[in-house]
């Protein structure tokens, strides 16, 4: 299992403390709206990787005929 570098530390005190902030700092209503956005971004980025790894594979089926 692979962790990113900054969450190893992360406790549970602090944790609460990073999300109290950010319900500061956007509100209740605008943290859904947030992750929509952050997920749709994702997705897209999935599908163009995805787009150039199939165009990269189609490349080189062709170079070999």
């Amino acid at each position: 299992m692979t962790t990113l570098g900054f969450f190893q530390n992360i406790g549970g005190g602090s944790l609460i403390l990073i999300i109290l902030v950010i319900l500061l700092l956007f509100g209740a209503k605008r943290i859904p709206e947030l992750a929509r956005g952050l997920g749709h971004g994702i997705r897209e980025f999935k599908d163009a990787t995805k787009d150039i790894q199939n165009d990269l594979e189609e490349g080189m089926k062709d170079k070999k005929k």
